[in-house]
């Protein structure tokens, strides 16, 4: 978004490492790696172009303005209430000019209000980003979120539908809903399931996917409207964290392991060929040998295709900094290795499961080792030799094997080109 009001005011966009007049970061700050980018990003850049003018947005300066104050080479420095509006605070292109000190536009608190947005960027991606909600109330102790972005809110209906609109029309076939907290979308009496039976209306929209959304947030609704939609993805990607009731009530989540439990059974029994993801966190603080082998039994019994497992990171401010206990890092690490190759082992028996049956799939742009790449509905990722451009086409492909990476297909038919429109 903030690309397509840059594009308007007059500049190109270039790829990242090329000569630049402007560097604009949009921050991560969930983890210490994700600041450690930004910091990486600014240096290397003004190594090739040391008079270019850098400004930095999102959730590092929101939660990091102080410490962002001290960087070298920084310009401007604008708090995740005023980002859309940045490229309102910059200078004339011909004036950008490196500042002896950063301005800085900031607020500790952030607005309340649902929500609009004020541009619709063009997605960089055959699926396409769709930000309905921002925000979150749940204050679990190892996150900096609620104060990165503030109480949480729901994107209007109409802009939602109207971008919606805007997508399919650009030649967009799978929208992706994203948010910080989706599960908490509200509008009136209207819910996320409500909120995607009103986009299942949109003509020529094929597949609505959900993002990561919060296990208690997951109505018999939306499971139900997941079973029976022909346009709503059966994939669900929902976070665990720990398997162990000490350590979810020590990060403040608002659910114990055998409620989990449950709600994955129940999710499983009523949408078929259900696509299933999850986060990890390991070496929270207090995470014995016994709550890490609770955990490892609740990832391996559960049907996931897959996990993201992350290393604890303390983040200064949070409760869980201030907490005892400290895991090793060498510790940590370790299990997180477990983990991950337990999460390669259900993703290959997830595609296995698929051998001989005919799966539809979304291809992205690009190839990798001859193998055009995409998606099906249920998030099982594919593979399929081919020489022609594929990226954009719905097709029915057969999977005939599996690698380490992907599941190996065959198009039943040959593709047909489809023109691609660009969204204005």
């Amino acid at each position: 978004m903030l690309a397509a009001r840059l594009r308007r005011d007059g500049y190109r966009v270039v790829e990242f490492g090329e000569p630049t007049d402007l560097l604009v970061v949009n921050t991560c700050s969930v983890t210490e790696d994700a600041e450690r980018t930004c910091r990486y990003v600014i240096r290397k850049t003004l190594r090739h172009s040391p008079e270019a003018f850098v400004a930095v947005t999102g959730c590092y300066a929101q939660t990091g303005v102080q410490e962002l104050r001290t960087i070298p080479g920084i310009d401007l420095i604008v708090g995740n209430q005023f980002k859309w509006d940045l490229p309102s605070f910059l200078p004339a292109p011909h004036a950008l000019k490196k500042q002896p000190d950063p301005e800085v536009l900031h607020t500790r608190t952030i607005d309340r209000e649902d929500f609009t947005l004020p541009e619709y960027g063009e997605p960089g991606s055959t699926r396409a980003l769709l930000k309905i909600q921002d925000g979150c109330n749940v204050m679990c102790s190892f996150c900096l979120i609620p104060f990165a972005r503030g109480h949480e809110r729901s994107r209007l209906l109409d802009d939602a539908i109207r971008e919606a609109e805007m997508l399919v029309a650009g030649g967009y076939r799978e929208i992706v809903l994203t948010g910080v907290n989706i599960g908490q979308y509200r509008q009136g009496k209207l819910d996320l399931a409500g909120l995607i039976a009103q986009l299942e209306a949109v003509e020529g929209l094929e597949r609505i996917r959900i993002s990561s959304i919060e296990p208690t947030t997951i109505t018999n609704a939306l499971l139900d409207r997941m079973a029976s939609s022909s346009k709503l993805c059966p994939y669900l990607h929902i976070p665990l964290q720990s398997g162990d009731d000490s350590i979810l009530s020590s990060m403040n989540r608002p659910y114990n392991a055998e409620e989990f439990v449950r709600l994955i059974h129940r999710a499983v029994a009523a949408i078929p060929h259900l696509g299933l993801g999850t986060d990890v966190m390991v070496g929270f603080p207090g995470e014995t040998e016994e709550a890490f082998e609770h955990t490892l039994g609740i990832a391996r019994e559960l049907p996931f295709s897959y996990f993201h497992v992350f290393t604890y990171s303390q983040r200064p401010g949070t409760a869980a900094a201030r907490l005892p206990n400290q895991v090793p890092i060498a510790v940590a690490r370790q299990r997180a290795k477990i983990l991950a190759d337990l999460s390669r082992v259900k993703r290959l028996a997830f595609a296995e499961r698929y051998i001989g049956s005919t799966v539809s799939v979304l291809f992205e742009s690009g190839a990798m080792d001859g193998y055009r790449l995409g998606v099906a509905a249920n998030f099982l990722k594919v593979g399929v030799p081919s020489n022609i451009d594929l990226a954009n086409h719905l097709k029915e492909v057969r999977i005939i094997g599996t690698s380490d990476r992907w599941a190996l297909g065959q198009l039943t038919a040959e593709c047909q080109p489809m023109r691609r429109v660009p969204v204005l």
